[in-house]
């Protein structure tokens, strides 16, 4: 995983079932195309699409997702619902952060036992709902949306589109005017990763992953992710209806914001929270503030 990685474009990849993997030197968005060609029907279920850099990559609520060349993972893969009822698409992006959280850590314990991680940095750990951390900064973001593309019977076939961004050879520093903690895999390992072979792992497990998903639901990854949480019983504010963007995030116009404490994941894989007014609320959708 530390070796020498080969170039861009002779990188050796495919997507789910062999599904084809598309790789672009530069592209406006991953995300972006793939939810275009998908609803027009242009590709099939499982096809990966790769960029050495993007143009305008975005993660969620339309927020900025810093893309410089070379350096850093950015994909989309495009996840058949067969056998997954719509109402749980959205636990497909859960199941697949918590399966990534599963090999960066992996990558984290490999070099401490090597004795070049940087220690200082903490635990890699999903910040609810799917967010990647390595103590408190961020460094894999995931955006999905679920897709509609045309099929043989005439009903329009549902898929996620998930994008997923992953800092992996950058340094922080290249990230300290989004001010927001931010880092990189290469600074939690303390060298460089080898990009290809590390995006073969993370979509074999995924594939893996999702198929276990379809037998057993979120149980499983729920009780993962209890396992590695640093953030039960923390503070915290949820951010509800959230519309903001990078410009007005710290002012929060747009959205509603609850401060309290983190009391649980639950087993649906939503969000037990208590609110400083003293109600407690299951929140299955917003932005977790820590």
């Amino acid at each position: 995983m530390f070796s020498k990685e080969r170039t861009f474009n002779d990188w050796k990849l495919s997507g789910f079932g062999n599904a084809p993997a598309i790789l672009f030197d530069s592209i406006e968005s991953t995300h972006s195309l793939m939810k275009a060609r998908a609803s027009a029907g242009e590709i099939e279920p499982g096809t990966l699409f790769v960029a050495d850099t993007q143009t305008a990559g975005r993660g969620r609520h339309e927020r900025t997702w810093a893309s410089p060349s070379g350096l850093n993972l950015y994909f989309n893969i495009l996840i058949p619902l067969d056998g997954i009822p719509l109402a749980s698409a959205p636990q497909v992006t859960q199941v697949a952060a918590l399966t990534f959280a599963e090999v960066f850590k992996s990558l984290q314990d490999e070099s401490n036992a090597q004795g070049l991680g940087n220690q200082r940095v903490g635990k890699i750990t999903v910040k609810w709902p799917n967010d990647i951390l390595c103590g408190k900064s961020k460094f894999c973001g995931i955006l999905a949306e679920i897709v509609y593309a045309p099929s043989a019977s005439g009903a329009p076939k549902p898929a996620v589109s998930m994008g997923v961004g992953i800092n992996v050879n950058s340094s922080p520093l290249d990230y300290a005017y989004l001010g927001r903690p931010v880092t990189t895999l290469k600074d939690i390992c303390g060298q460089k990763i080898n990009r290809e072979k590390l995006l073969q792992m993370l979509i074999a497990n995924l594939e893996r992953a999702i198929g276990q998903f379809r037998a057993f639901g979120i149980r499983p990854w729920v009780a993962a992710w209890k396992r590695m949480d640093q953030f039960i019983g923390a503070r915290g504010t949820i951010v509800v209806n959230n519309h903001c963007t990078d410009q007005n995030r710290d002012s929060g116009a747009g959205a509603i914001k609850k401060t309290g404490t983190i009391l649980d994941m639950q087993e649906d894989g939503s969000l037990l929270f208590k609110c400083d007014d003293g109600t407690t609320e299951t929140v299955f959708s917003a932005d977790l503030e820590i």
